[in-house]
């Protein structure tokens, strides 16, 4: 399985966990907290990083889960 960043970013009401470069979510959830543990969770998984958004878009935090020896700061 390829890596593939998972972004938590906000649609409509809730938010979304969004691969990156893929059009659609790969989950809808109702709170930010419940899309960062899901999008985590597969990060973790695919050894990629996890890239939460802000409410306007733009990138809040990032963790990376990667074999990276010099992962990205938050």
């Amino acid at each position: 399985m390829p890596k593939t960043n998972q972004h938590v970013v906000p649609r409509g009401d809730g938010w979304a966990v969004q691969g990156a470069g893929n059009s659609r979510a790969t989950r809808l959830v109702d709170t930010q907290r419940e899309a960062i543990s899901i999008a985590r969770e597969i990060a973790q998984n695919q050894h990629s990083e996890l890239i939460v958004h802000r409410q306007d878009g733009k990138i809040n935090w990032r963790d990376s889960y990667g074999n990276d020896p010099y992962p990205p700061k938050g």
